[in-house]
């Protein structure tokens, strides 16, 4: 299996929606957890990485990258 790529900054779809409603989520600090803020609410939350990667669905939108 393929593992998903993903950064900091990128817009992110998990499987299962907030109970806002949305769906989407932006990648606001990575490490060994990842915390995530929903774009619908302003609601973060930290999740371990690999509980992350498994429930992560797709990348909406890649984060611009620094140079």
């Amino acid at each position: 299996m393929e593992r998903k790529v993903f950064g900091l900054g990128d817009v992110v779809e998990m499987k299962k929606p907030h109970p806002c409603g949305t769906n989407r989520w932006k990648i606001i600090r990575m490490g060994m957890d990842i915390r995530v803020k929903c774009l619908g609410c302003e609601h973060s939350v930290m999740i371990p990485r690999a509980k992350f990667e498994k429930r992560l669905k797709k990348v909406l939108e890649a984060a611009e990258p620094t140079e």
